[in-house]
């Protein structure tokens, strides 16, 4: 026994040391194959690639990603920077896999913004077990397995022209699987965009791509003046009670649930009871989020200009800055994305308040609370003249739905408490959503009596900044490329309010708006010249037949 445990130990055979080629070679196959789970299912119910004819389709395109992934990540992952390289694709494409397949969103250039913008709060609502499950299934085997393999140390001529030998071999596989294929691949594309989104992880490493590359293809230093000729029109001479206009931007609001819209739940009860509200139901957003959506619509250039602009400009609040008037932003989320920057701004989303801060977040009503504080601590001349103030809401914003509502406004139940959308049937998603537009309800016509005790020349302009998915076709949430996107998440509502002293002073009567706006399409294209025109604001940067308040407009 004593001579047993006198032996020597020999420690066990080290592993052999790896090429690093093996490592991306491995790596790229895992990505293709099971990291891109989402794309091949797609493929699947897609017409034309069943039979013998679609599993060799199917085979072919997961060589041509493979060789992608293999190429990209051979020209990023060097020296010491492969395992890092190699990590970080992991976990973004383990993360795209449970986003794509949870709520059937796909991953671009304006996805990648909406999540750098995101805040913590924001974050935690999408933050559940199946999230990290996923990761844990996806990420962690391949990231142990990376971690443990030892490298194989190579002269830097060595590494360099293996390396470029390598990235031809994959683009050279790449292009040999896509002519095999191309007459099936070219149509399929064609026919359906939406499946370049779905290829993991290269389409976060091209939202990445143009993003970083955007200061190249635009100019983001330099914002370029607007309306700096902005001058308030005759209506302001001799006034004797100076106006105010609310602002309302609404957060993931569809029409498709909006009572006011044709509904048939009654989610917007208050303001249906009321008869002096304009409402337009064909409204339609220049985005499908918020980081999309909120520079455009305070733009004077329309959703396709906008897209293609050289460089920023001056917006909406700078011209009406310019004209005189005085300016506030309320936020009840996470910030105006720029368009705020060069006017007050004020946060409640974190205030402490015992009827509107109940759940670590503050119901939208909170920005009411101390409003005409805010308002008197405005510039006096510049308030002498008239006010507009922005009230960004947290409105149905997703997916924690049910938080965005107090108890006694679920008025449709059982409703959804998951953030986790899938762990829910539709129906209580429906519902959990339903109630979050009945408390928009409630603080549109809170808002609109605020307004009315106040008293004097007072509009109220509600528009959502994007719609959302509640699951139907398996999709939720937002954000869809908009040539894609279902209509949805572009479908918003859009009302106007304005005081009998409003209606004088801007010689429009709600009556005749109810009339045009229930016959015609609007859109946020519409929004800089409208709020403009409504406030009677001169300028060269105002286009009249974008006015939508224009057309009832009395001489």
């Amino acid at each position: 026994m004593f001579a047993l445990f006198s032996r020597p130990l020999h420690p066990a055979p080290a592993a052999p040391a790896r090429h690093p080629l093996w490592l991306l070679t491995a790596i790229s196959l895992w990505l293709a194959s099971v990291c891109n789970l989402p794309l091949w299912q797609a493929i699947a119910t897609l017409p034309g690639v069943q039979g013998l004819r679609g599993w060799g389709f199917g085979l072919a395109f997961m060589l041509l990603v493979a060789a992608g992934n293999a190429a990209v990540l051979g020209l990023l992952a060097w020296g010491r920077l492969l395992k890092p390289v190699l990590a970080l694709a992991l976990l973004a494409a383990a993360s795209g896999v449970y986003f794509m397949a949870s709520y059937g969103i796909v991953i671009d250039t304006t996805m990648l913004v909406n999540v750098l913008q995101t805040d913590p709060r924001e974050a935690g609502d999408l933050l559940n077990w199946r999230m990290a499950a996923a990761l844990l299934l996806l990420a962690v085997p391949p990231l142990l397995w990376l971690l443990r393999q030892p490298l194989r140390r190579l002269g830097w001529w060595r590494q360099l022209w293996q390396r470029l030998l390598f990235i031809a071999a994959a683009v050279l596989l790449g292009l040999a699987s896509l002519l095999l294929v191309f007459q099936d691949f070219a149509a399929t594309m064609r026919n359906h965009t939406q499946l370049r989104y779905l290829i993991n992880p290269l389409n976060s490493l091209y939202a990445v791509a143009d993003l970083a590359t955007r200061p190249l293809r635009m100019d983001t230093r330099t914002l370029a003046p607007l309306g700096r000729d902005a001058q308030l029109g005759a209506s302001y001479q001799g006034q004797e009670q100076a106006p105010l206009l609310l602002l309302v931007v609404g957060e993931t609001a569809r029409a498709a649930n909006f009572g006011l819209d044709g509904y048939a739940r009654a989610t917007t009860p208050q303001l249906q009871a009321r008869h002096d509200i304009a409402n337009a139901p064909q409204a339609w957003a220049c985005g499908t989020s918020t980081a999309a959506s909120l520079p455009c619509m305070f733009s004077h250039l329309g959703r396709s200009a906008f897209g293609q602009r050289k460089s920023n400009a001056e917006g909406l609040l700078d011209v009406l800055q310019h004209a005189g008037l005085a300016l506030l932003w309320l936020d009840n989320q996470s910030g105006c994305k720029g368009v705020c920057e060069r006017i007050p701004e004020i946060s409640t989303s974190h205030l402490s308040d015992p009827q509107w801060c109940t759940s670590g977040e503050c119901q939208d009503p909170i920005m009411l609370r101390d409003l005409q504080a805010h308002i008197d601590a405005l510039p006096a001349a510049a308030r002498a003249r008239g006010t507009v103030v922005v009230l960004h809401q947290m409105g149905s914003h997703g997916p924690a739905y049910a938080k965005r509502s107090l108890p006694a406004q679920k008025k449709f139940l059982p409703e959804c408490q998951s953030n986790a959308l899938q762990q829910c049937t539709r129906e209580e998603v429906v519902n959990a959503y339903d109630n979050s537009i009945l408390a928009t309800d409630a603080f549109l016509n809170a808002s609109i009596e605020w307004l009315t005790r106040r008293g004097g020349p007072s509009a109220l302009l509600y528009v959502s900044d994007h719609g959302e998915s509640l699951g139907e076709n398996n999709l939720y949430l937002h954000g869809l490329p908009y040539a894609i996107a279902p209509d949805t998440q572009k479908h918003v509502p859009w009302l106007a309010w304005l005081s009998p002293a409003m209606q004088e002073r801007t010689r429009t009567a709600t009556t005749c708006l109810q009339r045009d706006w229930g016959q015609r399409k609007l859109s946020h294209d519409d929004y800089f010249h409208s709020v403009l025109g409504l406030l009677d604001v001169h300028t060269s940067a105002y286009d009249t037949a974008r006015d939508v308040f224009a057309p009832c407009r009395q001489p």
